[in-house]
């Protein structure tokens, strides 16, 4: 009977460690994979506010990438997406994060190549003539500098990181036409702009998709909420003026988290 007892102990003192084994892998495999958020304003999360000890990169507690981090407790996250970001200095200065163990990598690049920011001042403080002017002028870059500064930017991301899932995110248009706006740019000037992000999002996902690469399309999710639309998910020309044409909280919320986490 002590025999049997004592084997009953040991035997239950087996299953109970499998168990816990089992239980400790189980709780493993749960942690998100180990994420790296890189990019510009519009993954920083300029706009958004909450931006912390960033800086002038303003990486913003309500971007999308630290949204997605707080929702799905990925093994590490580095967020290193910083405003003004160019596909060139991501490859220079953001990509010190990624390393084999990395599993998944969002990233949003290009609008800067082009001079994004210099169109937007243009077409607010010149004519419209100069407007459509520095628009032809980025639409010409997205097609003559732009494709192999991505490609740079994604080999070096590749190189780094792979085995990681690389999700490429994409613009929103910033107007909705014949909206609710009575002042501001001209109509013919909305329609050149929202134009050019939609060529600038054919070039992005091109690339992306030469690599491999998911591309998250935001179009879809902003429309009805653009500039204009009178529920608008982006600021239009704003104090301090850093947040102008960038998402505030709802277009991180709302227009690029849902995007970014059906793509993961």
């Amino acid at each position: 009977m002590k025999l049997f007892r004592r084997t009953a102990s040991a035997l239950a003192a087996v299953i109970l460690a499998s168990v816990g084994v089992l239980a400790g892998a189980s709780s493993a495999s749960a942690a998100g994979p180990a994420y790296v958020a890189l990019g510009d304003s519009y993954s920083s999360g300029t706009g958004a506010g909450d931006y912390g000890d960033s800086g002038s990169c303003k990486r913003s507690a309500n971007s999308y990438p630290a949204l997605w981090a707080a929702a799905n407790a990925p093994s590490s996250f580095s967020f290193t997406a910083c405003s003004g970001a160019t596909t060139t200095t991501v490859t220079s200065g953001q990509l010190a994060p990624l390393n084999s163990s990395t599993g998944l990598v969002s990233v949003s690049a290009g609008g800067n190549d082009v001079g994004f920011a210099d169109v937007m001042t243009t077409c607010v403080l010149q004519n419209e003539s100069a407007c459509l002017s520095a628009v032809a002028t980025a639409r010409s870059q997205m097609d003559s500098i732009l494709p192999g500064r991505l490609n740079t930017m994604y080999s070096a991301i590749r190189s780094k990181a792979p085995n990681a899932k690389v999700v490429v995110m994409g613009y929103p248009r910033l107007y909705m036409l014949n909206g609710t706006c009575i002042a501001g740019l001209r109509e013919s000037e909305r329609a050149a702009l929202n134009d050019a992000s939609d060529h600038l999002n054919r070039v992005v996902s091109a690339r992306a998709a030469a690599y491999g690469y998911s591309f998250g399309d935001v179009r879809g999710t902003f429309s009805g909420h653009e500039i204009c639309s009178g529920s608008s998910w982006l600021h239009s020309l704003t104090v301090p003026v850093e947040n102008s044409y960038h998402p505030n909280k709802s277009g991180q919320a709302g227009g690029y988290l849902p995007v970014f986490r059906a793509r993961v």
